[in-house]
């Protein structure tokens, strides 16, 4: 472990001047990735900002939909009644992620920011170019089954890891943030996440010392709403494919850079495509690299299921 100064912020703007002030600083909460990755020496903060007693964890109506703190815990989120009944594909979503003990840790921004589980970015002896731009990407010509079959690039072929996340996309939610100097955003959750191109070191829109202070969610769609994963063991594992479809929205994870929102198949189906001719419309151009290959017929048949399955609780 390499030393690190640490400070904990008395409020929000604080906050964000101390991460912004200062060279190579992170803000932590939860600190389930952030952590282990400094563990490994991946992430290697010079100062570390803790705001876990910033007021941003409650849940609040909002415009007919709901406003959730960035330092909600995954664990409150999921059994939150109002998200239970008006939103269950996220709830579903939280809890096919982790393990209960880290989802009383895990924070709703902190949850958003995870990094990549590519095996070559978590090994400090092989080229990954997220890790170490203009390095190579191993996981091309390597051990690729958990890695993506949607959106990535000759630089990096990397999966984003979260459950939450994928639900969030298909809800079509927003992250607010807020800047140095109080500036604050609204960013679809769609747009918040970057494909790697020839920058896989850089996965967000987020600006230094920007700080995530809430997400919201809009009014509930209409339709029935399902998540389902796809996973080598029942618990604690990430997803080789997940699908959330909530109302004619469709969302995948395990197969892209960033939680993927199937906009081909959403557009197939509303101009009266079968749910097969949609899902081909949204796979064409999947590009599998070997291991992986199975993930692309998979994914095909899990978007056919989830979309049966909220189709049945439609009805329900």
């Amino acid at each position: 472990m390499k030393p690190f100064t640490y400070e904990r912020a008395a409020d929000t703007q604080a906050a964000i001047g101390a991460v912004t002030g200062r060279p190579n600083a992170k803000f932590i909460a939860g600190g389930t990735n952030l952590i282990d990755l400094m563990k490994l020496q991946i992430e290697t903060p010079a100062h570390l900002v803790d705001v876990n007693h910033l007021p941003l964890a409650k849940i609040e109506e909002a415009d007919g939909g709901l406003r959730i703190g960035a330092l909600v815990r995954n664990s409150s989120l999921a059994a939150d009644r109002r998200v239970r009944e008006r939103y269950p594909v996220l709830s579903e979503a939280l809890l096919a992620g982790s393990s209960s003990q880290l989802r009383i840790k895990a924070t709703t921004a902190g949850n958003l920011l995870q990094r990549t589980r590519c095996v070559y970015f978590y090994n400090r002896d092989m080229p990954c170019n997220k890790r170490e731009p203009g390095s190579g990407c191993s996981a091309l010509e390597g051990v690729n089954r958990m890695n993506a079959i949607l959106g990535g690039s000759a630089s990096c072929i990397a999966v984003h890891p979260s459950d939450m996340a994928v639900a969030m996309t298909v809800l079509d939610a927003r992250v607010e943030t807020l800047s140095a100097g109080g500036e604050a955003r609204s960013i679809p959750l769609a747009d918040f996440h970057l494909l790697p191109g020839e920058k896989p070191e850089e996965e967000t829109q987020l600006r230094p010392g920007e700080l995530i202070t809430a997400v919201t969610l809009p009014p509930p769609p209409k339709g029935g709403q399902a998540y389902r994963k796809v996973r080598d063991r029942a618990s604690y594992a990430f997803a080789l494919v997940s699908v959330a479809v909530a109302g004619d929205r469709i969302a995948l994870g395990g197969v892209a850079p960033k939680p993927w929102r199937a906009t081909r198949a959403e557009t197939a189906l509303q101009s009266g495509a079968s749910p097969v001719e949609a899902a081909e419309s949204e796979l064409a151009g999947a590009q599998g690299h070997g291991p992986n290959d199975f993930k692309i017929p998979l994914a095909r048949r899990m978007i056919l299921r989830t979309l049966a399955q909220s189709a049945e609780m439609d009805r329900a």
